[in-house]
C-alpha cells in the first residue's frame, strides 16, 4: 500500500486527492465486513493517518496541507466525496473530524491550537458531538466541583474518537466548546445504535461525568459554536460526504446493468439517464456551496440559504437514485449478498438529517425577502463586474 505520510502531505492537490483515493479504495474492499454491531473502521482511520488526510486541514506551518482554507474548498470537497463513495461510515467520521479542526483553527487560542495540532498529528480522530437527549445533557461544572457532568447522545465514533469537540453548557446558560480528551473504549454506551444502515459509525452515548474541567481544551468564547454563517453554511460538508455515497449507489446499479446485458433496455436506459441527472445536480449544488460558503465576501444569509436548499437538493437527489436503483435492480438489490444492498442502506440512513423542514423554509423565506431576479439570485455580482471587464476588453 503506497500511502503518504504525514511528512509529505503538503505536496499538493494531486497527492491529497491520491491520497484519499486510496483510502476509499481500501475501505469498499472492508465495508461489508464491518457492517454489524461494533463495527468501527478502525483500520481505515488508521490509514487516513498514515496517508495525511487527517492532519491535511492543518495549516502547512502546523504539518498539515492547508486543506482548510478557503482556497482548497474545490479539493476538501473532491476528498469527502471521495472517501464517502468508498464507505460511508468511515466518510461521516472524516467530516466530523475535519468539522472539529475547522472550528478549531477558527476560534481557539495559539497555545490550544498548538496542543491541538500535535494531538492531530499523532493519530487522534477528532469529532464534534452537540446534540445531547432532550432532558439532560453535558453540563460545565455543574455542581461547583470542577468536573463535567452529563452525556452527549448520537456522537458518532463513540469509544474510538479520542478528542472529541463538545458543547457544554455553562452556569449562564451559554454553551462553551471544549476538545475532551478521552480514552479509547471508554465512557461509551452503543447499545441504543441499532440503525439500519451506518452501523459502522458507532454512534453512541458518551458520559462525561467526573471528568476534571481543568483538563480539558477550550475553545473560543461562549456560543461561539452557533456563529453564522459558519454554523449552518458549514454543512456543505457533510452533502460532500453524502454525494461521494450517492455516486456509489449510481456506479453500483450502472455496472450491474452492464454485468447483466440489461442496459439497452428503453427503460433501465431512461432511469440511469435520471439517475445520472439526479448525481449531476447533487455535485453542482454542492461545489457552488461549497464556493460559497468559502467566499469571505459572501452575503452571511445567502450562504445560509444556499447551503441549507443544497441540503434538500442532495437528499432529492440521493431519495431518486435509491429509487430508480431499486427499480433497475429489483428484488436481487435487496439480497445481502448484492454489492447494492448495504450501500442503499448507508445512504438512506445518511440521508437523515436534523430540521430539514427549517432548512427549506428558512431558504425560501430568504429567496421571498430578496427582490433579485432568479438569474442573479445566487450570482456574485463581482462575476458579472469581471464578465463586463472581460468583454469590454475584448470589444
Amino acid at each position: 500500500m503506497n500511502f503518504l505520510v504525514p511528512d509529505r502531505i503538503e505536496a499538493g492537490p494531486a497527492r491529497i486527492r491520491a491520497a484519499a483515493r486510496a483510502v476509499s479504495r481500501l475501505a469498499a474492499e472492508r465495508a461489508d465486513a464491518l457492517d454489524r454491531t461494533g463495527g468501527f473502521p478502525a483500520q481505515d482511520v488508521a490509514h487516513c493517518h498514515e496517508a495525511g488526510l487527517l492532519a491535511a486541514p492543518l495549516p502547512v506551518a502546523l504539518g498539515g496541507a492547508g486543506l482548510d482554507a478557503p482556497t482548497m474548498a474545490p479539493v476538501l470537497l473532491d476528498v469527502l466525496a471521495e472517501v464517502g463513495r468508498g464507505s460511508l461510515a468511515l466518510g461521516r467520521l472524516y467530516e466530523g473530524h475535519v468539522n472539529a479542526l475547522s472550528l478549531i483553527l477558527r476560534y481557539a487560542s495559539e497555545s490550544v491550537l498548538a496542543r491541538l495540532a500535535a494531538d492531530v498529528r499523532a493519530g487522534h480522530l477528532f469529532g464534534v458531538w452537540n446534540t445531547q437527549p432532550q432532558a439532560g445533557g453535558l453540563d460545565l461544572d455543574p455542581h461547583g466541583t470542577g468536573l463535567l457532568g452529563g452525556v452527549k447522545s448520537f456522537a458518532s465514533g463513540a469509544g474510538s474518537v479520542t478528542r472529541p469537540l463538545v458543547t457544554a453548557r455553562r452556569p449562564d446558560g451559554r454553551q462553551q466548546m471544549l476538545v475532551v480528551t478521552l480514552e479509547p473504549d471508554t465512557r461509551s454506551d452503543l447499545s441504543s445504535w441499532c440503525a439500519h444502515g451506518m452501523r459502522a459509525s458507532t454512534s453512541g452515548v458518551l458520559d462525561f461525568s467526573g471528568l476534571p474541567v481543568d483538563g480539558q481544551a477550550a475553545v473560543g468564547e461562549a456560543d461561539d459554536y452557533f456563529r453564522e454563517p459558519h454554523f449552518s453554511g458549514g454543512a456543505w460538508r457533510f452533502t460532500a460526504v453524502q454525494l461521494g455515497g450517492i455516486e456509489a449507489v449510481f456506479d453500483t446499479v450502472r455496472a450491474h446493468l452492464v454485468a447483466t446485458g440489461r442496459g439497452g433496455d428503453p427503460h433501465q436506459a431512461a432511469r440511469l439517464g435520471e439517475a445520472a441527472i439526479a448525481v449531476e445536480t447533487a455535485r453542482l449544488f454542492v461545489s457552488r456551496a461549497a464556493a460559497l460558503a468559502n467566499d469571505p465576501d459572501a452575503e452571511p444569509a445567502r450562504v445560509i440559504a444556499y447551503v441549507n436548499l443544497t441540503r434538500m437538493a442532495v437528499e432529492r437527489a440521493g431519495l431518486d437514485v435509491l429509487e430508480r436503483a431499486q427499480r433497475s435492480v429489483g428484488l436481487a438489490g435487496f439480497l445481502q449478498t448484492h454489492p447494492l444492498e448495504r450501500l442503499m442502506r448507508d445512504l438512506a440512513t445518511y440521508l437523515r438529517q436534523p430540521g430539514p423542514d427549517r432548512a427549506l423554509t428558512h431558504a425560501a423565506a430568504h429567496v421571498l425577502a430578496d427582490d433579485r431576479p432568479a438569474d442573479t439570485l445566487w450570482r456574485d455580482p463581482r462575476d458579472s463586474n469581471r464578465a463586463g471587464l472581460q468583454s469590454g476588453r475584448a470589444a
